[in-house]
């Protein structure tokens, strides 16, 4: 069996920034990521049997709503057999020569509880993002993804099942014994200090590397929820009706909800 010590776990919802998190930890000669899987960006979730992948609950943007895809130590999926079937399953893509094994699925955010059960000892890092930017990326994602109208989402719903899915995360990370959990707009803008603390975590001989860690991918959606403001009828409600019932809590989490470009401010996790 694998020494749990060994397994990282990327987390963060869709479009927030854990692809090019993940690929830069799995270029560092200690660690390996899943690799030439064959399945969206190499997603764990969809490597294995053991546990319902998102898509189950609804997908990108919907699935924290459903309460069963939050799973914990109370889980009866939890045991020993589970977790050696988890690594069966994921090893056949990583290169089990180096020192840390790595899993990135989106949700590991409030999975993190259950995988520690199965896995005591190993690691998360987890990366959050503004939620008028991810709601309006996952908008944009999902409806060129979209087959029928019962896909469809509105940015209300996005931004609701962002504050939804990382109040689990905020309540479950006291549960969590090695975690580090970094802001996806001061990783791309100061990636060396930020990836710092999970060169700590992780002890690793040398740094990970920051260089490909660059991202303008934001301006877009500044843009457009800007333009939201004096926009057609429709996109001014859905903007108001957000600042209205989301705004307070979108400024808990230390994100501005007028102007998306500002770097967030305060704890990375409020303190509830």
């Amino acid at each position: 069996m694998t020494d749990p010590a060994r397994l990282i776990f990327v987390a963060g919802l869709h479009r927030s920034g854990t692809t090019p998190l993940a690929r830069t930890m799995g270029s560092h000669p200690q660690i390996s990521g899943l690799r030439e899987t064959g399945v969206k960006e190499d997603e764990g979730q969809h490597l294995q049997s053991v546990y319902a992948k998102a898509k189950t609950y609804g997908g990108a943007g919907r699935f924290a709503m459903d309460p069963r895809s939050h799973l914990t130590e109370e889980s009866s999926l939890v045991s020993a057999g589970n977790a050696a079937k988890l690594i069966e399953e994921w090893s056949p893509f990583w290169d089990r020569e180096r020192d840390f094994l790595l899993e990135k699925s989106p949700p590991n955010l409030i999975m993190g509880r259950f995988l520690q059960s199965l896995f005591p000892g190993s690691a998360f890092v987890a990366v959050i993002r503004h939620p008028i930017v991810v709601a309006l990326s996952t908008h944009k994602w999902r409806r060129f993804a979209a087959r029928n109208v019962r896909m469809h989402t509105t940015y209300y719903d996005l931004v609701e099942h962002w504050l939804t899915a990382h109040e689990i995360f905020r309540k479950d990370l006291g549960h969590l014994q090695r975690v580090h959990v970094l802001r996806y707009e001061n990783l791309v803008s100061d990636a060396e200090s930020q990836l710092a603390p999970v060169n700590d975590l992780l002890g690793l001989s040398t740094p990970l590397d920051s260089g490909a860690l660059r991202s303008t991918h934001s301006d877009r959606y500044e843009k457009q929820w800007a333009a939201m403001a004096s926009g057609g009828l429709l996109a001014r409600r859905n903007r108001s009706l957000i600042e209205r019932d989301f705004g307070d809590a979108i400024r808990q989490w230390g994100y501005d909800v007028n102007d998306l470009s500002l770097l967030p401010t305060g704890p990375t996790v409020p303190l509830g």
